[in-house]
């Protein structure tokens, strides 16, 4: 009798062990990378975690695990990470894909944004719907937009007007915009926001350009004389949504699928209300660092936009498959 129960019990402690495992591995786990501070406010680390923490509430058996700071991944390596099913989840600076994707250096196009309430306009748009068409194709899904508003610092002196970029080695975040600043007699450095902070203390740059969010998260007042805040006028916007591997997508069951979406969505609508209160934060903190922070005006504006006509819109326009269309499609929205 003893020797029954004995073996009851020993197959009772099998099956458990078992089981529990076998419950273990029906757990989905993501890897979401992308190259800023973790743990420091900046809003697209936030976005990443608050779809984390969405999609552990849902109870779908999926979890995202964050690595920030280029931990798992650099900045630009994201991409083919993500379209090759090596990488989940990134927050990503769409325009970085545009050595392999021309058509994306529209969401980083001087001009073509100006100001928050017309990048959420532009999301609803049929510019947009082609932009995500190429994404899709291409084998990644967007999970949550966010467009983020940007300006210019510099070590030597306030950039202003076209003439006060002269002669200063910058930084800008792709291509549209190096073809205009060099229209405007600027020399170019090329390399990811997380390098700029480097870049500027070593001397390798007199000048960048790059998102608020950036400005503030990298410490960059630490490196300059004067900032130049979005404002009224802002010539610099940046499409840099929450994206998802389609083979990652593919992957999950309905549940879990709906469960993301819904995640997206929390997320998206964390980062509107946050995108027009980052260009105070960044005013505040150079201030505060006592770093001159002017704006753009009208004026100024209205002279950078000839320069980018001649140069990254006409560049753009001509070399890019469907580029003039893509460029009228997003200056048609109102």
């Amino acid at each position: 009798m003893l020797q029954k129960l004995a073996k009851a019990a020993l197959g009772l402690t099998t099956a458990l062990a078992l089981a529990i495992p076998a419950a273990q591995a029906a757990d989905k786990v993501l890897k979401a990378s992308h190259q800023w501070p973790g743990g420091k406010g900046d809003v697209r680390d936030e976005m990443v975690q608050i779809l984390a923490r969405e999609v552990a509430k849902a109870n779908v058996g999926l979890e995202i695990k964050v690595y920030p700071g280029q931990s798992l991944f650099k900045a630009r390596e994201q991409w083919g990470a993500m379209t090759k099913g090596q990488l989940d989840i990134s927050a990503f600076p769409l325009d970085y894909a545009s050595g392999r994707h021309p058509q994306f250096s529209a969401t980083l196009m001087p001009g073509l944004v100006r100001n928050h309430d017309r990048a959420a306009r532009l999301n609803a748009s049929p510019f947009m719907d082609d932009i995500k068409k190429i994404v899709n194709d291409a084998g990644v899904v967007v999970l949550a937009d966010a467009w983020l508003a940007g300006g210019f610092a510099s070590k030597k002196q306030c950039i202003t007007s076209p003439e006060t970029m002269k002669g200063q080695v910058t930084r800008a975040a792709g291509p549209a915009f190096e073809q205009m600043l060099v229209g405007a007699g600027a020399s170019i450095a090329s390399m990811p926001s997380s390098e700029i902070y480097t870049g500027l203390q070593t001397g390798v740059l007199d000048a960048a350009n790059t998102s608020s969010g950036s400005f503030v998260s990298y410490r960059l007042y630490e490196q300059v004389v004067c900032l130049t805040a979005p404002g009224a006028n802002a010539l610099w916007f940046m499409y840099e949504p929450i994206l998802m591997s389609k083979r990652s997508w593919d992957r999950l069951d309905e549940a879990q699928q709906k469960a993301l979406k819904a995640a997206g969505k929390v997320a998206e609508a964390y980062f509107l209300e946050e995108a027009k209160g980052l260009d105070g934060k960044l005013i505040k903190a150079y201030k505060d660092a006592g770093v001159e922070v002017v704006e753009m005006s009208a004026d100024d504006y209205a002279a950078w936009l000839e320069i980018a006509k001649k140069t990254s819109y006409k560049e753009f326009s001509e070399k890019v498959p469907g580029g003039d269309e893509l460029i009228a499609k997003a200056l048609a929205v109102e």
